[in-house]
């Protein structure tokens, strides 16, 4: 046996790579002083930055203050509530709260024993008015003489792009797989349906809820003239 020692294979040098990290700006940084005076102003946001999902009309103003602005564009004689009846996924809502915030309606009304976890909105439920009712009998009694219009492909209902929808009143949807419960089809003075050409029974509730918010803003102007 040699005695002699193996030798080691020469190590390479060691290459360290810099990789360039790009840090996309979300929102806008601290406002430039002086402030804006007024009581619509964060005083957070002005002195660190507004990084939320707003319109550059909103940066730096309170969450408060977005929700009055938006309350006071709203026409009276012209203005959705959306109700969704029995939904499981907290995604879902989430995107139909979020697509109704986009469409700035008057509320949102969630219907059933489960609550909602706010997941999937991106906070967007703050500057709306959202409530809770356990039973399609509690939103009837909310809404007093607003009308109730049911989107579902049950037989009988009729297409919404043929239909007129009603200048104030509550679109309700029901939860994907089962639709709309008897109990709230009976409080619905319509039920409507969104035509499909495809082979699917039926598409994302979300999705959905955004067809008829579209539609409904197609015939009614949902803001005040600036």
């Amino acid at each position: 046996m040699s005695g002699a020692q193996p030798t080691a294979a020469p190590t390479a040098p060691a290459v360290q790579v810099e990789q360039a990290v790009h840090i996309e700006q979300v929102g806008v940084g601290p406002h430039p002083q002086p402030w804006p005076t007024g009581n619509q102003w964060d005083p957070e946001l002005l002195a660190h930055g507004d990084a939320r999902n707003v319109l550059d009309h909103y940066r730096y103003m309170t969450v408060d203050a977005i929700r009055a602005d938006l309350d006071a564009q709203r026409n009276p004689q012209a203005h959705l509530h959306i109700a969704i009846e029995n939904w499981h996924h907290d995604f879902n809502i989430g995107s139909v709260v979020r697509t109704a915030n986009a469409f700035n309606v008057a509320g949102v009304h969630i219907v059933g024993k489960r609550k909602w976890n706010r997941r999937g909105a991106m906070v967007t439920e703050r500057y709306l008015h959202v409530q809770h009712h356990e039973t399609p009998q509690h939103l009837q009694e909310w809404a007093g003489t607003l009308p109730i219009v049911g989107i579902d492909n049950v037989p009988g209902s009729l297409p919404i792009e043929s239909a007129t929808l009603p200048a104030t009143g509550i679109l309700v949807f029901g939860q994907e797989s089962t639709g709309l419960t008897p109990a709230m089809q009976e409080a619905c003075q319509q039920i409507l349906h969104i035509t499909q050409y495809g082979s699917t029974r039926s598409m994302n509730a979300g999705a959905a809820a955004a067809i008829a918010m579209y539609q409904w803003s197609t015939s009614h102007r949902k803001c005040v003239a600036s």
